[in-house]
């Protein structure tokens, strides 16, 4: 049985062992159609009777089942979600007889005070070995591959960013590995007799840093990157920017950071002297990833809705554009001397540039675009709003009384920051619906 059958692993998982002539069964919360010598069984694992049922017949078990994603509430009790997983896993497999368990987890220091999420991983690992079934632990570093999380979120910030701000832990080593040379070391250990019972550390034959990663794909891209390291950005922090700028969604990125904040170096290769394995180097794995990514996108499901997302996407920028055509008028068309005074000067200048910045986030299909223009819009509808507050109480707030002209204009103004907000709202709760973990729009 292989759990998490329809997952970044499981799915890989399962293809290789019906090709290589094991009979499988896939347990899902979905029901599933019957393919090629597998079987799919339909159960959730927190439901126990459910779970006795499909086990029934299975002698070997891949355990491969994490809570990491879902909405912020079920994030921040992932950890009791995955023991509980764990423990109905367990007691069901001894009730089914099953011989063996084997578990992939994430490559940990134990002497460390380690994350939540790695914590979690290890606690998995020691709640399946606590039963009579011997249990096959593969701990592995950081997994490359297409539709991984751990690649969406190095794909899109090399691609859609040159200038990178990073928090301390770009600089932590790892050893990535290609998602190929994981399923291999899975499959392989059920023909090897001498991997039953134990833990086993794998990773890919390079040893570096996140920094180096990100380089790396950025050579590969033929970009260059220029990194900016702030020692004082969390991890919470960068899972929301990482949110803000990829389709991985906050849930799942912060397990993701908080794995690389620590080393996750390979301490005892004993698994290379019973699984020989030519491993593939870093580069390769980006290309093999790449190339499969383009080749065949992950299916998504769009919504449907009144307005395209296209529509809203040209809106948005045509709209920006023409609030930065406005705000020059304050230069060609005001008389009034306050629009050269320094403070008036130093503020235009930061909103041009967030408008720059926006549109150029946009044309990206980034959420920070969205969020950066649905800010300027805002603040800029309200300015324009407060400029012409004569018009009504016959005084005026921010400078002296406008012209005749200005007046106009500040009300074309506040009807294009309109248009603006309502653009920036749609998009920025849309997007998401639209592209998933390397797919682009």
């Amino acid at each position: 049985m292989v759990t998490g059958s329809t997952g970044f692993i499981g799915s890989r998982l399962i293809s290789l062992l019906a090709s290589n002539g094991y009979t499988v069964t896939g347990l899902s919360r979905r029901k599933l159609d019957i393919t090629n010598n597998v079987k799919y069984v339909q159960a959730d694992v927190f439901d126990n009777d459910q779970l006795c049922q499909a086990m029934k017949g299975i002698e070997i078990a891949f355990y491969l089942l994490h809570s990491m994603e879902g909405t912020k509430d079920q994030w921040q009790e992932f950890a009791s979600r995955e023991r509980i997983q764990a423990q109905n896993f367990l007691q069901a497999a001894t009730k089914a007889g099953v011989k063996r368990i084997i578990y992939l987890g994430g490559l940990v220091n134990d002497s460390l005070d380690l994350s939540p999420h790695m914590r979690s991983r290890k606690e998995v690992g020691e709640i399946l070995a606590s039963g009579n079934i011997p249990v096959t632990e593969f701990r592995a570093s950081l997994i490359i591959g297409a539709q991984g999380g751990s690649y969406a979120m190095l794909r899109y910030l090399v691609e859609r960013l040159r200038i990178m701000v990073c928090p301390s832990w770009v600089k932590s080593l790892a050893q990535p590995i290609a998602v190929d040379d994981v399923i291999f070391y899975l499959a392989e250990s059920l023909s090897k007799p001498e991997t039953v019972g134990q833990i086993f550390e794998i990773g890919g034959p390079d040893k570096i840093t996140y920094e180096e990663l990100m380089r790396i794909y950025a050579a590969y891209l033929n970009k260059n990157l220029f990194v900016l390291q702030i020692p004082f950005l969390t991890t919470r922090l960068s899972s929301y920017w990482v949110d803000l700028i990829t389709p991985v969604k906050a849930s799942l990125a912060r397990p993701l950071i908080d794995s690389l904040v620590h080393d996750t170096v390979v301490t005892d290769d004993k698994i290379t002297q019973i699984i020989p394995l030519k491993l593939k180097s870093v580069r390769e794995s980006i290309d093999i990833a790449t190339k499969e990514m383009e080749s065949s996108p992950p299916k998504s499901e769009l919504k449907e809705e009144k307005s395209g997302f296209k529509i809203n996407q040209n809106v948005i920028q045509i709209s920006l554009f023409a609030l930065a055509v406005i705000g020059t008028s304050y230069y060609w068309l005001d008389d009034r001397p306050e629009v050269y005074q320094t403070l008036w000067l130093l503020g235009s200048s930061v909103w041009y540039v967030a408008i720059f910045m926006s549109i150029l986030l946009i044309r990206n299909k980034t959420r920070l675009g969205y969020f950066i223009a649905g800010m300027i819009s805002w603040v800029t509808l309200a300015f324009w709003l407060f400029d012409d507050f004569y018009v009504v109480f016959e005084t005026s707030l921010i400078a002296s009384q406008p012209n005749e002209l200005m007046t106009i204009r500040n009300f074309i103004g506040i009807a294009v920051a309109s248009i603006t907000v309502i653009a920036s709202h749609n998009l920025f709760h849309k997007v998401i619906d639209y592209q998933y973990k390397g797919r682009p729009i």
